[in-house]
């Protein structure tokens, strides 16, 4: 009997054993414009050849798959063909795609293209969610993968502010599901000199990763559906939860702890939901008594997106997000620590964030799609600092106090029409209802200034096909505020030459405008009331040229090349005389009367070589060289803010099998980046006031050190037949590279001090899904 048993255990262990590790890849293919599936298209899996085609619903699926990375290639009659590379299969986990194809219009609209149609012929990247999760130091924040293109570089370190073409991080914007929302990030403070809150950047994204999908980021000459932005647009888009099989995620790390879960609502139909919530792991340490250099970061977040398709009424979509944070810096009881001004300060920042919306998509017959969105956002930002008694701790004196509010209200509605397969009309409005208040950073009075209006953005953009090798796209933007009665009708357009089956060549232009930062129509501290003659600035522009080369070569190999000049003006500048402009704003407060008689120039050219992920290694190599500069009122140009001169960044990896059920990966990032340029401080003015007073004259002169920072991330990934683990060790500036921010007179000092950015960052997570 024991002798049995024994050799149950042994077989039963070997079966386990020697049992393969599958998962299921499956999707559906849809028309690109009018979102009808697709039956009977055919979807070929590398790299083991197997073929199927797609049912009367579209949807084709692969089973008994073993866990590892594959490439799906989509093709269907009359209609361009698809590669879907850097598919990455875990155990435990269904691979979902939804793929669109768009129809062909001529012979040479057979080179295939890695992706989904982009939305633009210039200046866009997808960003997917794998290389979110790949991509070494991106803290699963989207944002952070664009610093590997060419031309964007992070404001700092802290934050996932965007500097893109030598423009502010102020005049990019942030979209969820096609729609403009407020700042969606935690900690909107990070990295500031002010430590006030910024408009577009913050330390951590409040949306997850867990609900994403792929993300588009635009840097260009944008198409006509985008408006009231100068720099640059980041896409999010919701993925919608598996609608077969209940799934769930957990992840721990310095980031936070995430849990997630997916399924169907019921086996009869195919709605699902998605919802995750994340709570800071630095939260839990704070909870537990630790601080970090006497910082107490916090932040959580929840979000949800409910996905409920009908069989004649069209998909409805339900989302949210939400988060709190806070960061609390409290002065040493033991003031013989001492250092600096902040050690004696004792300041609470507080943000909250929130977002719900719904969508509805609807094919009103075999060439129209019509698309609704609805989202309503809300922010507030809060800050107070006090100053400690050096001679008692206890005793501490109210030195600033601000807080910011924002509110939108957003519905669009798209109109997509396929005349045939050379022509087609993309129509639709923006409306929104937004407000702004700013309570005064004047403590003795704590004004609190409001401002709201409808931002009303109608567009039309017609696609044509003028031959089999060259494209057209002309379109029509405008924008118009109801509190000013802002104007601003803006032309775009865009052409694109096929040479051959691997290259082509394009153009794109458009004039674009964005509406001033709340600080600016709000400004002063006068006794009486702000600025009001700022009120009425319109909205800042630019001529935005942009011309592309790009050809693939095989093995998912391409090289992109891009020149583009951008000549900004009406750009608010000091209504007097001065070197004053808004071009070089981020988060401080404006108590001068301005005019938009400024004016600004972005140039330069880019180079991006991607190999994607096959064969087990990728890389990404970008670099940009350029000229940024600005005009202010004086009359004369200077090199403006963010005028770095160039930017580098070599992102790779490689992927190693450790027998059937292990794979490990190491991936690097180096960024080196022209330093920022900053204006000289007039020490002695200074010490006068007591606090950091600038030499305007000389504006911008000094231009920092150059930015170098090289990431490193490692990970193991093991599959068992019911989940999956992934342990991996994130290090930012593994070189500790200290890297210059700023510098201020600092009054506890009596000298101009300079502060560096981050140094070592070590991240450990775990990640399991089951």
């Amino acid at each position: 009997m024991r002798f049995s048993l024994l050799f149950l255990f042994l077989f039963s262990t070997f079966s386990v054993k020697a049992q393969t590790i599958t998962s299921t890849i499956r999707g559906m293919v849809k028309d690109a414009d009018t979102g009808i599936p697709l039956p009977g298209a055919n979807v070929l899996l590398a790299p083991l050849g197997k073929g199927n085609l797609t049912d009367v619903s579209g949807n084709f699926r692969f089973t008994e798959l073993v866990a590892g990375r594959y490439v799906l290639t989509v093709s269907f009659v009359g209609y361009d063909k698809v590669i879907i590379p850097e598919i990455l299969l875990e155990s435990g986990k269904e691979n979902i795609q939804e793929i669109k194809l768009s129809i062909r219009a001529g012979q040479l609209a057979e080179a295939t293209v890695l992706s989904s149609r982009p939305v633009a012929f210039n200046s866009v990247q997808a960003i997917t969610v794998e290389q979110t999760l790949r991509y070494a130091a991106t803290y699963l924040d989207p944002a952070r993968v664009t610093t590997s293109f060419a031309g964007v570089a992070a404001a700092n370190d802290q934050a996932n502010g965007l500097v893109i073409r030598g423009n502010s991080p102020n005049s990019m914007q942030w979209r969820l599901e096609g729609v403009e929302i407020v700042n969606p990030n935690h900690l909107s403070n990070a990295g500031t000199f002010s430590d006030r809150a910024t408009q577009t950047g913050g330390g951590v994204n409040i949306l997850s990763t867990q609900l994403l999908g792929t993300s588009y980021f635009l840097n260009g000459a944008f198409p006509a559906q985008y408006g009231n932005a100068l720099s640059g647009v980041l896409d999010m888009n919701l993925r919608k939860g598996n609608d077969e099989k209940t799934e769930f995620t957990a992840q721990v790390g310095l980031i936070g702890l995430d849990l997630a879960a997916e399924g169907p609502f019921s086996k009869k139909s195919k709605a699902s939901y998605l919802a995750n919530y994340r709570y800071s792991f630095t939260g839990l340490l704070g909870a537990m008594g630790v601080n970090f250099g006497g910082e107490d970061i916090r932040f959580q977040d929840f979000s949800f997106n409910i996905n409920l398709p009908t069989e004649k009424a069209g998909t409805f979509t339900f989302f949210g997000l939400g988060g709190i944070s806070s960061n609390t810096f409290s002065a040493d009881k033991d003031t013989t620590t001492w250092e600096f001004e902040k050690d004696g300060q004792d300041i609470i920042y507080k943000n909250k964030m929130g977002a719900v919306g719904a969508t509805h998509a609807l094919a009103l017959n075999s060439h129209t799609l019509l698309n609704s969105t609805i989202v309503a956002s809300g922010l507030k930002m809060s800050r107070v600092g006090y100053v400690v008694n050096p001679e008692n701790a206890d005793d501490k004196n109210l030195k600033e106090r601000d807080e910011q509010t924002k509110g939108r209200v957003s519905l669009s509605s798209t109109l997509t029409h396929r005349f045939n397969e050379r022509s087609r009309l993309k129509t639709g409005v923006y409306a929104t209802w937004q407000t702004d208040g700013i309570a005064s950073p004047d403590i003795t009075t704590q004004r609190v200034n409001k401002i709201n209006g409808f931002v009303i953005q109608p567009f039309m953009s017609w696609n044509y096909h003028l031959s089999s090798r060259l494209t057209s796209e002309i379109g029509m933007h405008h924008l118009y505020y109801t509190t000013f009665k802002s104007n601003s009708f803006e032309p775009r357009a865009a052409l694109r030459f096929q040479v051959n089956t691997s290259q082509q060549i394009s153009f794109s232009y458009g004039l674009h405008s964005q509406l001033q930062l709340p600080q600016i129509y709000i400004s002063g501290k006068n006794d009486q009331s702000p600025l009001h003659s700022n009120l009425l600035l319109g909205p800042s522009k630019s001529h935005h040229f942009v011309v592309g080369y790009q050809k693939n070569f095989s093995n998912s190999m391409s090289l992109k090349v891009e020149v583009y000049d951008q000549e900004l003006y009406h750009i608010p500048v000091n209504a007097l005389s001065g070197s004053f402009s808004a071009i070089n704003l981020v988060e401080t407060f404006v108590d001068q009367k301005l005019s938009g008689t400024g004016k600004g120039r972005n140039y330069g050219i880019e180079a991006t070589y991607q190999k994607l992920l096959t064969g087990q290694y990728y890389y990404l190599i970008s670099a940009s060289l350029y000229d940024a500069t600005y005009i202010g009122s004086d009359g004369i140009r200077r090199k403006s803010r963010f005028d770095g001169r160039h930017t580098f960044s070599f992102t790779g990896g490689k992927e190693f099998k450790s027998g059937r059920e292990s794979t490990w990966g190491i991936n690097t990032k180096i960024l080196w980046i022209g330093g920022f340029r900053e204006t000289p401080i007039d020490t002695d003015a200074s010490a006068a006031a007591n606090t950091t007073v600038y030499d305007a004259n000389r504006a911008f002169a000094i231009r920092m050190k150059d930015y170098f920072r090289p990431d490193l991330r490692i990970y193991w990934k093991k599959s068992k037949a019911k989940y999956s683990r992934t342990l991996a060790l994130d290090i930012q500036n593994i070189s500790a590279t200290k890297n210059e921010a700023y510098s201020y007179y600092d009054r506890f000092q009596k000298q101009v001090v300079r502060k560096d950015q981050l140094g070592l960052i070590p991240v450990l997570s775990y990640r399991w899904e089951f």
